[in-house]
Parts: C-alpha cells; sequence; structure tokens
C-alpha cells in the first residue's frame, strides 16, 4: 500500500539527521575512552601498526578502524568513536524504510525520537557500542520490507559481525515472533525472507571480516560473539533491574508515556502493528532485565519499538481543525504550566530534609499539581470538547517531557562533563587521563627533549583505558618490575613501593572514577535527577618518574 507523502518530509528528514549528527559529533572525543572502548580500540590500533593481536568478538569496529587509525597515522579519541556515531546518525534514516508499515508521519517522528534519544545518543558515542547491532539489523529488514535483497544481505552480514549483541536482538525477535505464531496469530511484520541473497551475504562477510583478507583472524573473532553472548548468561552484573526502569522514566519520560497510552489503545482495538511492537518491546525489556550480565546497552533495544509506539500515538495529534486551534494551544499552554510548576516543586525537595514538615508540604504540593493536570483536562474535556483536551494535553506534555529529555541527551553526550554522571555512561571511566597525558609528555621532554620517545612499565594493572591514554609513548604492561630494569616511567596500584621510592619521585591520580548507584539512598537518587550529582568512588594509581628526567638532577 503506498501512503500519501506530505510536505517537506525531504527536509524534516534532513532536520533529524542534522540533529543527530550534532549530539552525536559535538565534542566526540572530549570524554576519555572507558576501559570497555580502549580495548577494542587499541586492537584496531595495533592492526594499524602492522601488528596481528587477538581481536575481541567486535570485528566489524576493530577492523573498519583501523583503517581510520592507519589513514590518519594514529589514534585519537574522536577517531575511536567516529564510525559509532557515524552509524548512529544514519539510523535516523531507517524509519524510511518502514513508512508503508507505519505510515509516513510516524516514520518521520520516529526518525525523531531516534535522532533526540539520551540512550540511542549515548551508545553513538561509545567505541564497540551495541549501535552496530541495532542500525545494522533494522537497515537489513527495512531493505527486505522494501525488496532489495542484496543490500538486506550484505547490512544482515555487517550484523553478524558487529558484536555479541546481535544475539540478544535477535533472540528476542525470536520470541516475539514466536508468541505472535503461538498465542496471537498475527503476522503484522512477516518478511520475505526467500529473496535472501546469499553470495552477497557471503563477499561482504568475507571481505568485511577479514579486512579484504589481510585480517584472517577477524572471522573467528565474529564467530566468538556466540560463546561471548552465551557466557553473559554465567556472570553477574551490579546494574540492577530497578535502575533499567528509572532510566527510562528520567531519559524517555515521554516516549514512555506516548507508548503506554498507544499499546492501551492497540489492544483494545486490536491493531496489529501495536499489538507487534508492544510485544517485541515487553520481551526486549524483560530480556535485559533478567540478562545476569545485564549493562544499560542491553537496554538499547528497547528504545526501537518504544519509539515505535510513541510515534504512532503522537502521529493522531497533528489533525487539529483551523477552528480548534486556539483552544488546543492554551490547553497546551495550561498543561506546560502545570508539568513546569510540578518540576519546580520537585526539584525544591532536593534542597530540604525529607523528615521536615516543609518537606512533607512540597510533597503533597507536586502530588496536587499532578491531580490537577488531570483535573483540568478533564474539565476542558467537558467545557470545550474531548479533542481539544486530547490534543492540549499530548502537546503540552510534547513540550515540558521534550524538554527534559533533551536535557537527558545533552548529558548522555557528556557534553556537561564528568562531574555530572548519566546512567548511560560505561563504568570506569577515567577521571584524570588528561592529566596524566600531559604529565608524562611534559616530563618526557624536559628530561629527554621529546615529548613520546620515555618508555612506560604499567605493573600489576589490567587497565586498557590507561594504556590507551599512553599509546603514543612505548609502554609495557608487567605483572612484576624487574628489580635490574630501570624504565623512566613506572606506573603502579596506589600503596608504597620502597623499590622505587630510592631513585622515583611519585605523584597519584584518579582513575577509573564510578558513580556509587547501588549504595545512593533515595534522597541522593533525586539530587541526582536534579541536578545530576552522585557521590562517586575512583581507583588511584601511581605514576613514578625517574629521578634523571627532572632538570637540576
Amino acid at each position: 500500500m503506498t501512503y500519501r507523502r506530505f510536505k517537506y518530509e525531504s527536509l524534516l528528514y534532513l532536520l533529524a539527521f542534522l540533529i543527530a549528527i550534532a549530539l552525536r559529533f559535538i565534542q566526540l572525543g572530549g570524554m576519555p575512552l572507558a576501559d570497555a572502548e580502549a580495548a577494542p580500540a587499541l586492537q584496531a590500533l595495533r592492526i594499524a601498526q602492522g601488528e596481528s593481536p587477538a581481536l575481541a568478538p567486535h570485528p566489524f569496529y576493530i577492523l573498519t578502524t583501523s583503517v581510520l587509525f592507519f589513514l590518519y597515522s594514529g589514534g585519537t579519541n574522536f577517531l575511536a568513536r567516529l564510525l559509532p556515531a557515524l552509524i548512529g546518525s544514519l539510523l535516523v534514516l531507517a524509519p524510511l524504510l518502514f513508512d508503508d508499515r507505519l505510515k509516513p508521519r510516524p516514520s518521520l517522528l520516529l526518525a525523531f525520537f531516534i535522532a533526540l534519544d539520551p540512550g540511542m545518543v549515548a551508545i553513538s558515542r561509545q567505541a564497540a557500542s551495541p549501535i552496530f547491532a541495532i542500525a545494522f539489523l533494522v537497515f537489513t529488514f527495512g531493505f527486505l520490507n522494501k525488496n532489495k535483497p542484496a543490500l538486506a544481505s550484505a547490512f544482515a552480514a555487517l550484523a553478524l559481525l558487529s558484536g555479541p549483541s546481535i544475539w540478544l536482538g535477535l533472540l528476542g525477535l525470536g520470541i516475539t515472533w514466536a508468541i505472535l505464531q503461538a498465542f496471537i496469530r498475527s503476522k503484522p511484520f512477516a518478511f520475505n525472507f526467500t529473496t535472501f541473497n546469499l553470495p552477497t551475504f557471503f563477499i561482504t562477510f568475507l571481505t568485511i571480516g577479514t579486512l579484504f583478507f589481510i585480517a584472517p583472524n577477524g572471522l573467528s573473532a565474529a564467530f566468538a560473539s556466540i560463546p561471548a553472548f552465551i557466557t553473559t548468561w554465567a556472570k553477574t552484573s551490579d546494574v540492577t533491574a530497578g535502575r533499567l526502569f528509572l532510566s527510562i522514566l528520567v531519559y524517555q519520560p515521554l516516549a514512555f508515556l506516548l507508548a503506554l497510552i498507544a499499546i492501551i489503545r492497540g489492544w483494545i482495538r486490536n491493531i496489529q502493528r501495536i499489538i507487534f511492537l508492544s510485544v517485541w518491546l515487553l520481551v526486549s525489556l524483560l530480556l535485559a532485565i533478567f540478562l545476569p550480565s545485564r549493562q544499560m546497552g542491553d537496554l538499547a533495544w528497547v528504545l526501537i519499538p518504544l519509539g515505535a509506539l510513541a510515534a504512532l500515538e503522537l502521529s493522531r495529534c497533528f489533525n487539529i481543525y483551523p477552528e480548534e486551534r486556539s483552544e488546543v494551544a492554551g490547553v497546551s499552554f495550561l498543561t506546560v504550566f502545570i508539568w513546569l510548576f510540578a518540576w519546580m516543586g520537585f526539584s525544591g525537595m532536593v534542597w530540604i530534609p525529607a523528615d521536615t514538615s516543609e518537606y512533607v508540604l512540597r510533597l503533597w504540593l507536586l502530588i496536587g499539581s499532578l491531580v490537577l493536570l488531570v483535573l483540568s483536562l478533564l474539565l476542558v474535556a467537558a467545557g470545550w470538547s474531548i479533542r481539544t483536551s486530547q490534543f492540549g494535553g499530548v502537546w503540552g506534555m510534547v513540550i515540558a517531557l521534550g524538554l527534559l529529555g533533551f536535557s537527558g541527551a545533552l548529558g548522555s553526550a557528556g557534553l556537561r562533563g564528568l562531574n555530572s554522571p548519566e546512567l548511560w555512561w560505561l563504568p570506569s571511566t577515567p577521571a584524570q587521563a588528561n592529566l596524566l597525558q600531559a604529565t608524562v609528555r611534559e616530563i618526557s621532554e624536559y628530561g629527554m627533549g621529546d615529548d613520546f620517545s620515555a618508555e612506560v612499565v604499567i605493573v600489576g594493572l589490567d587497565i586498557p583505558s590507561l594504556e590507551w591514554a599512553l599509546r603514543r609513548h612505548p609502554v609495557e604492561v608487567v605483572a612484576s618490575l624487574d628489580v635490574a630494569s630501570s624504565p623512566r616511567f613506572v606506573i603502579t596500584a596506589f600503596e608504597m613501593n620502597p623499590a622505587l621510592v630510592a631513585g622515583y619521585r611519585g605523584q597519584d591520580f584518579a582513575w577509573r572514577q564510578s558513580p556509587a548507584w547501588n549504595s545512593a539512598a533515595p534522597a541522593a537518587w533525586m539530587r541526582w535527577v536534579v541536578l545530576r550529582e552522585m557521590p562517586q568512588a575512583g581507583e588511584t594509581i601511581i605514576l613514578w618518574a625517574r629521578d634523571d628526567l627532572f632538570l637540576g638532577k
């Protein structure tokens, strides 16, 4: 079925893409690489330098990023995150491939939800993140939907090279399909897999998976993603299920409420596309929760059906008659005002002790403001019309909660700095990587006349982010320091080392900073929601510099 296009559709998709580019590329290299990013980035750097390291199960990222490092004669934080940011931006255009299923307007709205979603922004700014698996799998089904089997086959091969996250996504879709077949007997999103182009699939898989046969171990890394995914069911994580639920309420409040309305409407009216998306949403959420080694990135598979449901619901609120516009605008203004009043009341509570009468008063004011919002919309429905109440309430919610979600996107992008932690950030972010780099570089230049010639020995520490920070220096990682050697720089854990005190000068640095999510009290969580302040614990290391590197020795 062909749906009528609407005016400026192409320009609006371009606008969504430009917004996605801005949120994903601004200060892309500003935050230091966490351990989970640094390990595959180091492997890409070593391939670019002509080595053949053992590869993590992220062959697409490692091999393609090694090409960037080779072309630019070295690795930077920006280049390490360039491809995830680019693929995450291109994902905004994927709804175009489903406009016959979702209709043109919901497809365009989904593009904006993807562009602005804090979770999508966060994983698009992380090296070796699930964004590759999500984007390539969505494009695979999209090109199948548009009857382009060659492109679908190529993207399917890229999806299998994307890392262990692809199996979580496929598992979620497989369970969704089984539920629909067994209990609902619905086929709203059936695809014709008989046109799959196997030669294109295998050619893409072999050429990209081996970097045109330069790195054949890329294929073994691709197959290693299967046992890597299986082992995630045997590991544990400190990310709680409650944290996943909280992240949806904090980062996707608008999408959550719109999707909830759409789910209720879809099941009552037996709308097949909504039933499919709601089952996929629930299955993906349950998988993310019950996965023992759950991480925030696993929740990214929930965001696609969540955004699609929200887009379907919001698209119904555009059909405002000209004679209704002033009334709808007035109700929208009232709704925004009450939402802002409720937020100001909630924000004020973080400054007041919980055991005081003023705190209780503000709590009742918060509850009262939400009750007032509901009563106001009911009175509008009774006095004017249900349509005015519905459209005004929804658009007021879009403005108020949309601003809150946009603020979350800026935070997830790291634009507020390391002192404002976000749930979507990878754990153990280096706190003083730039300071350590500058210190080693300056001392090396003072003592040897060259910024990067002094060797660095890392003793007893398995910290990929530390190796990445010092990647331009000759770095060696050892279990223990040879007493006969005397390297110019030594990095150890934060402890007294008598063997180094006599001939070295030491300086401590904060490393692998982690917010105290699990030990935070409710008051601390409220303060984080409002101010993004959370107590943080860090690991400290010591940089030892040999005495003869300093002037005057």
